[in-house]
């Protein structure tokens, strides 16, 4: 069976292959919405790349530079793994024909290494530190659809979406925290057309592996009895134990929620309340739920009289708030994908979502850090956020590439609020 994440079957001629998908690409272009002869990974990042209004001559922008770039880049998870990162790709960044290159789960490129000679002409397509190559800013590039679809891809030459950047070849491949399955990035290679083979797509695929073992520490280190759960932007949480993976429904899910932002215990009273509300409380209905979640949790893991958690459990949304209370916003904002469980109307949910998303909010507002104002505006919670983009537009100096957007954004927020007249959006001491 082909595997469809290569970009050529064995044999395959890469001259032929190029001027067929060019082509293909050239009809894409102009109106045709199903050219022959690519991949289906490639054809729908096409056309998410066109629904993202990109210009296919354009370049991706640069949003970090400068102490921007090296506080955000120390403080990423990631850079825990950049040694190994080197030592397994520290040939393929130092033979004067490839790059290596690691991103956050944005597609912010955090580490871009290989010969300068290399490094130059890349910097003619912004493939530099601190660029944004998500597929909503690059188009259809290795990293950028490794995160939109969370798999290990190659992109060849001419699939690419972006014209400039077509005379590459790259595979990348998506690292998640071991703990919580989040996606924190992807690592990846960059070069000529001789990358489109199976070995460049197993060495990305081994060292996002790699960089997952390094990240979950010494064997034993957390427990084979740790329990994960994943609840951030999402609207039914993902549960690990046991070695399983579980999807919960959504009155487990916010059960499970609920039960872990009160470790002490809950009676049934006050878990019903949190759940239901007064209009609705079910008590029958509520033990019957908890004896399901029982069941798919274990029986040594949920207690009763009080209803709690017992053993080591962990959550996204506590490690959010934990880094909000020792004060790295930066680390809080990374590791927030999305609201909790933002389909749930239970008041305790609620109520739970409103603080954590109003906490990181605030601390972003205060910091006034034109990355984390970026980052949080480009959030489901921020993407409406009119007070941050304002104060998105102020914090970036006037020649930065993406203040116009910035100011755009704050007047289309402001007519669509209804509100009217002037507002400055000069920075201090301007």
């Amino acid at each position: 069976m082909v595997d469809p994440w290569l970009a050529l079957e064995v044999g395959a001629d890469p001259g032929e292959r190029i001027a067929q998908v060019g082509a293909a690409h050239e009809a894409f272009l102009t109106g045709d919405p199903s050219p022959q002869q690519v991949r289906d990974v490639v054809h729908r990042s096409w056309r998410r790349s066109v629904g993202a209004l990109l210009d296919p001559e354009g370049t991706p922008p640069v949003e970090l530079t400068g102490d921007d770039l090296e506080g955000y880049r120390a403080a990423h998870p990631l850079a825990r793994v950049l040694p190994l990162f080197r030592d397994l790709l520290g040939g393929i960044a130092t033979d004067g024909a490839h790059l290596m290159a690691v991103c956050d789960a944005s597609g912010r490129l955090l580490w871009v290494e290989g010969h300068p000679g290399v490094l130059r002409r890349a910097e003619g397509m912004n493939f530099v530190p601190g660029a944004r190559w998500d597929e909503a800013h690059a188009g259809t590039n290795a990293p950028g659809t490794a995160l939109a679809v969370d798999h290990s891809v190659q992109i060849f030459a001419t699939e690419h979406f972006s014209r400039p950047v077509q005379p590459w070849t790259c595979a990348a491949a998506p690292i998640h925290d071991p703990l919580t399955g989040r996606l924190l990035g992807a690592v990846d290679i960059t070069g000529g057309d001789h990358l489109a083979n199976p070995q460049s797509l197993a060495l990305v695929r081994a060292t996002a592996r790699a960089a997952e073992a390094w990240l979950a520490g010494p064997p034993g280190q957390g427990g084979p009895d740790t329990v994960t759960v994943t609840a951030l932007g999402r609207d039914e949480a993902e549960l690990r134990v046991a070695g399983r993976r579980v999807r919960l429904g959504r009155r487990h899910s916010e059960l499970l929620v609920l039960l872990l932002q009160h470790p002490q215990g809950r009676t049934g009273e006050q878990l019903g309340l949190d759940l239901y509300g007064d209009d609705r409380l079910r008590p029958v209905t509520l033990r019957a739920e908890l004896s399901r979640l029982r069941r798919i949790l274990g029986a040594d893991l949920l207690d009763s009289r009080p209803y709690r958690l017992r053993g080591t459990v962990r959550a996204d949304f506590r490690t959010v708030a934990e880094l909000l209370e020792r004060g790295e916003v930066a680390g809080a904002l990374d590791a927030y994908p999305g609201s909790l469980l933002p389909a749930s109307d239970a008041p305790g949910v609620t109520r739970l979502r409103r603080l954590l998303d109003g906490q990181l909010r605030a601390a972003v507002l205060a910091g006034g850090d034109p990355a984390l104002l970026a980052a949080w505006t480009a959030t489901p919670a921020g993407t409406d956020d009119l007070a941050a983009w304002q104060a998105l537009a102020r914090a970036l100096p006037p020649g930065a590439p993406r203040r116009p957007l910035a100011a755009a954004r704050v007047h289309q927020l402001r007519r669509e609020y209804g509100l009217t007249g002037a507002t400055s959006l000069q920075r201090p001491g301007t």
